[in-house]
């Protein structure tokens, strides 16, 4: 492959990774913990968006409990943006391959 083919396709698949990064900025995903009672959006990209409480699961005298359950809906929320973003990457895996780099 000649180095010119080589620099397009490079220059191709950087133009694909940045329009994938906005995509993923405009895509939500929902963790969700104590069976509904907190749920958490966050876009592809890992960052929060918005917290969302039952008036059910806020007890003053169990700060603990939902503390616990904001935090296990944080890291679901994160778990799915991951695969989210790891899916989108997926599909360019082929064109790396055709880089020499996969």
């Amino acid at each position: 492959m000649k180095m010119n083919n080589l620099m397009k396709q490079a220059q191709k698949m950087q133009a694909q990774m940045m329009k994938m990064q906005e995509e993923l900025l405009k895509e939500e995903v929902e963790g969700i913990s104590g069976g509904g009672m907190v749920r958490v959006k966050a876009n592809g990209q890992g960052d929060i968006l918005a917290i969302t409480l039952e008036k059910e699961v806020v007890d003053p005298e169990d700060v603990d409990m939902l503390e616990d359950l904001i935090l296990a809906a944080i890291n679901d929320a994160i778990k799915k943006s991951k695969e989210l973003a790891n899916s989108r990457m997926g599909k360019m895996a082929p064109g790396l391959g055709n880089l020499g780099i996969m």
